[in-house]
């Protein structure tokens, strides 16, 4: 069972990246799924979380209007959208699979890293 990373690189300011993040060994569609970052030196933060079916989703202030968090679970992958991104969204980028009674899972990471 796992959550596998990919997507990230360097960016110049104002550029985009995408990010996924897919399952092995279970089904995401029985869960919420959500990505967190933590940059050096900072406690891992909630970047942005989406329901089991995508029907809702949230965001942290600091990325609503620039990044958009979908799911595609017929492909059991959940992807990340960033656009307009700043230096200060440099970090590592993880995913998690969670849910009420259920495991929760963590990928392995993706380094995003914002910079002319």
């Amino acid at each position: 069972v796992q959550l596998v990373t990919s997507g990230g690189g360097l960016v110049h300011p104002g550029g985009s990246l995408k990010l996924s993040c897919t399952a092995y060994g279970f089904t995401i569609s029985r869960y919420a799924m959500s990505w967190y970052r933590q940059a050096p030196g900072e406690e891992r933060e909630l970047v942005a979380g989406i329901s089991s079916a995508g029907g809702s989703t949230d965001y942290a202030d600091q990325v609503k209007g620039r990044f958009t968090i979908s799911r595609d679970n017929a492909k059991n992958t959940l992807y990340l959208q960033m656009n307009s991104l700043k230096a200060e969204d440099t970090a590592l980028y993880f995913c998690k699979a969670h849910g009420a009674g259920r495991p929760t899972y963590w990928g392995q990471g993706t380094q995003v890293t914002v910079s002319s």
